[in-house]
This record gives C-alpha cells, structure tokens and sequence, in this order.
C-alpha cells in the first residue's frame, strides 16, 4: 500500500509516494542526506547551489551504484566458476565410485 513520506533537505520539503517498507525508504533517505552533507558545508552554503548539491549527491550515488554493480558480476562470476569446478569435481567422483562398484 503507497504511503505519503515527507522529509527536508537543505532547507527545502520534499513528499513522494511509495510502497517501499518504512525501513528502506527511512535508509534511503538517511543516505541522500548523508550525501548531500557530503557535498555541501558551511562554507559552502550558498556559494554551491542546491541542485549543484543535488547533483554531485547524484554523481556520488551513481558511483557507489556502478562501484556495487562491478562487485557484484565480479562475484557472480567467480561463483559460477566455482560452482563449474565443483559439479566437476562430484561428477568425477561419481564416475569413480561407478567405475569401482562395478568393477
């Protein structure tokens, strides 16, 4: 069921819908305000503005995204080759233990 979630970001309020569980959607938003303070500070306050902001929390997100994709086929990759090796190894071994009982 779609829920009205509210939250602010630099100053500015922000509503969407989702359907998303309370848990992701708080951690979600946790992050884009993390990253948003990663890319803005006191200083800097008013001299970047708030979609310059919004953009480089974009970038860094997008970074972390593609960071996490490469891991993952990385991972997916070296679990399907090991996975290879080890059906050939129990096929082997099962050719073994046929060749032995029968012979």
């Amino acid at each position: 069921m779609e829920r009205l979630v509210r939250f602010e970001l630099l100053g500015q309020h922000f509503a969407f819908y989702t359907g998303a569980p309370e848990e992701e959607v708080n951690e979600i938003v946790q992050m884009v305000q993390g990253l948003v303070l990663e890319n803005s500070s006191p200083d800097t306050v008013g001299s970047i503005s708030v979609s310059k902001v919004a953009v480089l929390a974009s970038l860094n997100m997008a970074s972390k995204y593609v960071e996490l994709k490469r891991d993952f086929e990385k991972y997916k990759n070296e679990t399907e080759t090991r996975l290879a090796r080890l059906a050939e190894q129990i096929s082997c071994e099962l050719t073994e233990e046929k060749r032995i009982s029968e012979g």
